[in-house]
Order: C-alpha cells, then sequence, then structure tokens
C-alpha cells in the first residue's frame, strides 16, 4: 500500500504541493499562537486553563479551514489536470494511475495542511499543558510557562524558514532570520497595540 503511495504521490508531483502547505500553514499557525500568546501576555492576569482553551479552540479552527480550503481547491485542480490529461490523450483515464491520484492526493494534501498548523500549535503550548498537569514549575530560568510557550513558538518560526530555505536553495540562516524577524516584529505590533488599547 505504501508503495503505491509513494507512486501515486511522485507521479502527481504532490509531495512538492504537501511540503508547500506544511511551510505556508504551518507558519499561519504559528503566527495565530504566538498572536494569541502575546495578548495574554501583555493583558491582566489570565488562567492557564482560558489560555489554553482558546489557543486550542484556535489551533483546531485552523486545522479544520486547512483541511476543507486545501481539500476543495486541491479536487477541482486535479481534477482538472486529469480532464487536461485526457484530451490531450484523447480517451479517458477512469481505471488509470492519474485518476486514482487525482482522487486520493487531495485528501493527503489537505491533511498536510490541516495538521500542520494543529500540531505546531500543540508543540507551542507544550510548557502551557506541562504546567496545568503540574509537570512544570512557575517559574523556569526565570521564565514563566507562558513565556517558554512564545520562546517556542519564535524558534519554530525560524525553523519553517530554515526548511524553507533548504527546500529553495537558499541561504538557510537567511531564509530562518527573515521567517523569525516576521514572527518578532508580529510580536511587537501586537506588544504596542495592546498599550495602545490600555491607555
Amino acid at each position: 500500500m505504501f508503495t503505491r503511495l509513494r507512486y501515486l504521490i511522485e507521479l502527481s508531483q504532490s509531495h512538492r504541493i504537501a511540503r508547500r502547505y506544511f511551510v505556508t500553514n504551518g507558519f499561519d499557525g504559528v503566527l495565530a499562537m504566538l498572536g494569541l500568546l502575546m495578548g495574554f501576555r501583555v493583558s491582566a492576569s489570565v488562567s492557564i486553563d482560558v489560555i489554553i482553551g482558546a489557543c486550542v479552540g484556535a489551533a483546531v479552527a485552523l486545522f479544520m479551514s486547512g483541511l476543507s480550503s486545501a481539500y476543495i481547491s486541491e479536487a477541482a485542480e486535479k481534477q482538472h489536470e486529469l480532464q487536461e490529461l485526457e484530451k490531450s490523450m484523447l480517451t479517458s483515464l477512469d481505471e488509470s494511475a492519474h485518476a486514482e491520484a487525482a482522487k486520493l492526493m487531495p485528501l493527503l494534501i489537505a491533511l498536510v495542511n490541516g495538521f500542520s498548523p494543529l500540531l505546531l500549535a500543540l508543540l507551542i503550548l507544550t510548557p502551557l499543558f506541562l504546567f496545568q498537569q503540574q509537570l512544570l514549575p512557575e517559574s523556569f530560568f526565570n521564565f514563566s510557562p507562558l513565556d517558554l510557550a512564545i520562546i517556542i513558538a519564535l524558534s519554530l518560526a525560524f525553523m519553517l524558514g530554515v526548511f524553507l530555505g533548504r527546500l529553495s536553495g537558499r541561504f538557510w540562516l537567511w531564509t530562518g532570520v527573515r521567517s523569525l524577524l516576521i514572527a518578532v516584529i508580529t510580536a511587537v505590533i501586537i506588544f504596542f497595540l495592546n498599550q495602545f488599547m490600555a491607555q
């Protein structure tokens, strides 16, 4: 089964699309979590349960949005590609590997697009989960669980940039720093917006 799946992925070149979706939607998820965490960080004291509830809710929403939007768009695109191939070959491809790939690959791409922000969000929230279960102290090397979650979010933004740089053949450090800079700017904007609104 896995050999067949690998063949269909290579036939349809879907691994390239899935990688692109993983990075773009994963980065969206990281920035969404960073935005929420920064909002809680600079606002009045909020319980860990409320923070986790809000962030998990946003992560699930990102999962559903990524899953449904990618499936709808990719299913339509793959079906169009199959029809164009049938026109050029002047024959039906209903029983071919191309038709099988057109049905299966949109689901695979949608799963990648949905799970990438969800899994990264859960990874970012790990310090909060550990604190909630009393497995992490309130202060860890002078960092609160919320601070640690923000640090993880910034680190993941950097690593996604590095991954994108390696895929594109660009200098990995530059693409990593650029992604990190975007995340930092996002955090700074949220910080000053909250300061302004508090006045």
